[in-house]
């Protein structure tokens, strides 16, 4: 790999680990009361638990669109969003996160082994960059509206 192209593997691995100019997942949620994750303030149209589950499934998607040609996405929008307000138990809200940061982790991975530039398999051109750059800027909307949630729900750092 040239110099320059190491320089953009590691900016977007950068970008996809995410805080550097704001809150990553892990600030997002820290401290968050549990009873708080099912809340929708102000008849919002989602919880923090929904905005996660929302990161998770996407992230799932784009990496599994990237390494397998005959992946099916899921049906655009309900199978994308959590129906359920609250997670079953604790058990669950840990496991969702653990995907999350283990399919970003995947997908770095990705980045730094992979061809950037090659069309994907069973795609229409797109290519890892692409998908890089949708996946970093998608998580970074959704955790900044999991700091706002928290914000109105009185429970975001002073």
């Amino acid at each position: 790999m040239d110099k320059q192209n190491k320089k953009v593997v590691a900016e977007l691995s950068k970008l996809l680990l995410g805080g550097s100019a704001h809150a990553d997942l892990k600030d997002a949620l820290a401290g968050l009361p549990a009873d708080l994750r099912s809340v929708k303030p102000n008849n919002l149209p989602y919880s923090i638990w929904q905005l996660v589950e929302h990161i998770r499934i996407a992230q799932w998607d784009m990496l599994n669109f990237c390494i397998d040609p005959n992946h099916k996405s899921p049906k655009w929008p309900d199978e994308y969003w959590s129906k359920e307000t609250e997670p079953a138990d604790d058990d669950a809200w840990k496991d969702s996160i653990k995907q999350i940061n283990s399919d970003r982790d995947g997908f770095i991975s990705l980045v730094e082994k992979g061809d950037l530039y090659e069309p994907i398999l069973g795609g229409n051109g797109q290519t890892i960059l692409q998908e890089a750059l949708q996946m970093a800027d998608h998580t970074s909307y959704h955790i900044a509206e999991i700091v706002i949630l928290r914000r109105l729900l009185g429970a975001w750092k002073k």
